[in-house]
């Protein structure tokens, strides 16, 4: 894998920490753990996503979904089996532990999850706060105040 010194671009930037933390998270990713559990990501709308994620094993009880840091980590745990022996002639359902880490742009957030047929479903909405929306202003002209709204959207 490449490695890319960004620190001269760092030195002249101010406030872009969390996309400095971001580019070292990316390198040092774990190459081994990217294939499990499989996951897909889909955008459902303009500010609507779900991540869903196969979990076949386990329970709610054995997954956590936690938001920290600017990004939503799921982790799962199996519970321990019965105490009766068992005997595989082939065991390929994978119930080993795992955590799974996706980044979240700015004002996305988690709004729920559900756990059906083995699937985890993670619903995700962007939130874009009313500040940083587009807003009309009014122009003022000799006789008076007129709106004038030139936004296509």
């Amino acid at each position: 894998m490449r490695s890319y010194d960004l620190s001269p671009l760092f030195r002249s930037t101010v406030g872009f920490d969390r996309l400095s933390q971001l580019l070292d998270n990316v390198q040092r990713v774990d190459e081994t753990s990217l294939g499990y559990p499989p996951y897909n990501i889909e955008k459902l709308s303009e500010d609507a996503y779900r991540i869903t994620m196969a979990v076949a094993g386990f329970t709610a009880d054995d997954i956590e979904v936690v938001t920290k840091d600017g990004a939503v980590v799921v982790s799962g745990k199996a519970a321990k089996p019965d105490d009766k022996p068992q005997t595989f002639l082939h065991q390929g359902i994978a119930r080993r532990a795992f955590e799974r880490r996706f980044q979240l742009a700015d004002h996305i957030k988690v709004t729920g999850a559900s756990l059906n047929h083995g699937l985890l479903d993670i619903e995700l909405t962007r939130e874009v706060p009313e500040v940083l929306k587009p807003r009309r202003i009014a122009i003022n002209t000799g006789s008076g105040a007129a709106l004038i709204d030139r936004s296509a959207a």
